[in-house]
């Protein structure tokens, strides 16, 4: 009994040894993130959102509600990173605020977010921005051009050379179009370029197609989706503002929730919001409808708490 005791203490006291040289020496854990992050303490989560995207992000203005695919994105990694649907606050921001983290609150003052999901796809370009810094991407979707519903197919952008096609001025799609010839007009937002399209003042609207997707299916009967066979993914990723800890983290989530077979809320939500978008949008694919595959994050954990992957 002397023996078994002695050697009991003997491995307590190694594995006391081993865990203290873990921690010291090894990889953050997640409390050592928050803590970085600046979450410690923290009573709410800002976070900027497009207002005007249905199926993606729209708000409505006589709830004040918020609804769509990168809505229910945003609360899952709020979630994750330990606030409640009560403690996160989403303010609208524009494109082209995107990079700055600049938002603004409802008596109209441009506020510094913590996180930026809207629909912000991952470019060498942006990435080298100082004030962004991308997770992992949490969709995949492709550029596509919307018509009014008696338009003839487009196949490229070629086809529309010489014609007035509306894009956003922050847009991955602008240069394409432009590329192909196309007379181009920019708006700030997709809502614009919609109504522009409906009212016959340009002749199509190219955009991510997961952006364009809702207002087709708004829209039934009067716009049309083409696919015009770009073989360049748009990967939208979240924007953390320089904050790599908190990066870290929201990687942590999408990790998380790609890899636990249990988790169902990216793909209750690619269902609610995109999925049910989809016979409107033919030919054209809305999304891809499995989470990009995302890279484990160097966090300390002990085996049994990473998920579990899927055979």
């Amino acid at each position: 009994m002397v023996r078994l005791a002695a050697v009991v203490v003997l491995l307590a006291a190694v594995v006391a040894v081993g865990y203290a040289v873990v921690v010291r020496a090894g990889p953050p854990s997640e409390d050592d993130l928050r803590e970085k992050a600046g979450l410690i303490g923290k009573q709410e989560l800002l976070i900027g959102v497009h207002d005007d995207n249905p199926g993606v992000s729209l708000l409505d203005t006589r709830t004040g509600v918020f609804s769509g695919f990168d809505i229910e994105i945003a609360y899952m990694v709020a979630a994750d990173l330990g606030f409640r649907r009560s403690e996160v606050r989403l303010l609208p921001i524009e494109s082209e605020d995107r990079n700055k983290m600049q938002a603004r609150s409802s008596d109209n003052q441009f506020v510094t977010v913590d996180l930026v999901v809207a629909s912000y796809s991952i470019t060498r370009e942006r990435e080298d921005l100082p004030e962004v810094t991308f997770s992992v991407p949490y969709l995949l979707t492709d550029q596509s051009v919307v018509t009014r519903h008696d338009h003839g197919r487009v196949n490229t952008y070629a086809d529309l050379r010489g014609r007035k096609v509306c894009s956003i001025s922050t847009s991955t799609s602008e240069d394409p179009a432009k590329d192909a010839g196309v007379e181009q007009v920019t708006r700030l937002r997709t809502s614009e370029c919609i109504e522009d399209l409906l009212a016959g003042r340009v002749e199509a609207v190219t955009q991510d197609a997961a952006l364009l997707a809702g207002f087709v299916k708004q829209y039934r009967g009067r716009l049309k989706m083409h696919d015009i066979g770009q073989d360049h993914q748009e990967r939208w990723g979240i924007n953390t503002g320089g904050n790599t800890a908190l990066r870290d983290l929201v990687n942590l989530s999408l990790y998380d929730s790609r890899h636990d077979p249990t988790d169902q809320r990216w793909e209750d939500a690619f269902d609610e919001h995109l999925r049910s978008a989809q016979p409107d949008s033919l030919p054209q694919q809305v999304a891809v409808d499995r989470q990009p595959d995302a890279r484990r994050v160097d966090v300390r954990r002990w085996p049994w708490e990473w998920p579990a992957r899927t055979p």
